[in-house]
């Protein structure tokens, strides 16, 4: 980087509550070291500065440049359009019946496609306002919920169970709200439905619906449909969106009924990859049809409706004696026993095995942690999965690590490599 722009939160609180937040949290945030590159927003601003031409932006124009783990699993940069951005807000808004006065509840951070393009764009391109959670707290954001009334609450599966969870809400009037959508990760049945029976007992009348992006699209390019319904599904392709299932590793179509790579072409489709040819042209290709098309690397299936069901991300696979082993899966089953408030499953170097299956474990009561527990999910999991799927093991956590976007972080955990 030639030039870092940097400002300070105290720079836009009045003294009073700039002084408040230095000492709640201000003292706290380490000192950024002086450096050439290094530039103060303010004190730019105090400056006086030569005039300059009006910026001249194109359509297809890089907007942004965001951070994912990718369709390949390492972390690269996703050059993202004007275009990409426009259409993104524009599918979004439509989907969730955005109007002028609406307002969405923004838990997810704007550095994120998720928060940025939905929370945000999409918001504001309606018409509508968006309601920024500079942190996620449960108990902030739940407050902000009932204090705020926005309409419309967009969300990973932790948000939903968080709040769910908080006695607070369970007094509230929830009934200023008129969608719910959960993304970024699966969302497991008994959250649904804890969510959705809060809502309904405080004046509510909303599903929770599942939907699916990645931030090579900016955010979602799916969801279920605000009337419908589809157990496990997350949804159809938003609109001017196309989706299609391949053989993995190929550009030709699954069979139908079969399993197959999610694909996906549209207005929202990235760029590429910042200096990355080689990853951009694995994910982008362009397929008999003459269409450029996303490779997510994401496995899912569709029904004869056209609603796709995710599977499973192809690079998440535990290989144990030779079976695949899909965590999902698994983690799906551990979050049907009564006991369990989270869980994540990661495969473990075994000399035997190659890899074992792991399963760490947050229980709703912390006090029924023991050795009897730990048999009881195991023998629970062999009830409903092959033998080679179930957990050799089980740990039990008070809390699970998360990324910065509030999802479950199955790397961190697989990189502890717990024995």
């Amino acid at each position: 980087l030639k030039t870092i722009l940097l400002t300070r939160i105290g720079d836009y609180l009045s003294p009073l509550k700039r002084l408040g937040f230095w000492l709640t949290k201000g003292r706290k945030i380490a000192r950024v070291p002086p450096e050439p590159n290094v530039h103060w927003w303010s004190e730019e601003m105090d400056g006086r500065h030569a005039g300059t031409s009006p910026a001249v932006g194109k359509t297809q124009d890089p907007a942004a440049i965001l951070f994912s783990g990718g369709t390949t699993g390492s972390p690269k940069g996703i050059v993202l359009s004007n275009r990409n951005f426009i259409a993104e807000g524009m599918q979004a808004a439509a989907w969730g019946g955005l109007v002028q006065g609406d307002s969405i509840l923004a838990t997810l951070p704007i550095f994120h496609g998720f928060g940025l393009g939905v929370c945000v764009n999409a918001a504001l391109m309606a018409g509508g306002k968006t309601i920024l959670v500079p942190t996620f707290e449960p108990a902030a954001t739940a407050k902000l919920l009932r204090e705020k009334r926005p309409s419309v609450l967009v969300g990973v599966p932790t948000l939903y169970h968080a709040l769910a969870s908080d006695p607070a809400l369970a007094q509230s009037d929830l009934s200023s709200l008129k969608a719910c959508f959960c993304g970024a990760d699966t969302l497991p049945r008994p959250v649904k439905e804890r969510f959705e029976k809060l809502v309904a007992e405080r004046g509510g009348r909303v599903r929770l619906l599942e939907g699916y992006g990645l931030t090579e699209a900016v955010s979602a390019i799916m969801a279920m449909p605000r009337g419908e319904y589809r157990e496990g599904s997350m949804g159809i392709p938003f609109p001017d969106t196309a989706a299609m299932l391949c053989v993995p590793g190929t550009t030709g179509e699954a069979p139908a009924g079969e399993e197959g790579e999610l694909c996906v072409s549209g207005p929202a489709v990235m760029i590429g990859y910042l200096d990355d040819p080689e990853a951009t042209a694995q994910a982008l290709r362009v397929h008999a049809d003459g269409r450029t098309w996303l490779h997510t690397g994401d496995l899912a299936r569709r029904d004869a409706d056209g609603f796709f069901y995710f599977v499973l991300r192809l690079k998440r696979i535990i290989k144990s004696s030779g079976f695949n082993v899909y965590p999902s899966q698994v983690e799906e089953v551990l979050y049907r026993h009564p006991a369990v408030a989270e869980a994540c499953v990661v495969g473990v170097p075994d000399p035997a095995q190659i890899e074992r299956v792991k399963a760490f474990v947050v229980l709703k009561d912390p006090a029924a942690q023991s050795e009897a527990m730990k048999d009881e999910l195991i023998a629970y999991c062999r009830t409903q999965l092959i033998k080679w799927s179930c957990p050799r093991e089980i740990e039990f956590r008070r809390q699970l690590p998360k990324t910065r976007i509030g999802k479950v972080d199955f790397r961190a955990l697989a990189a502890e490599r717990a024995v």
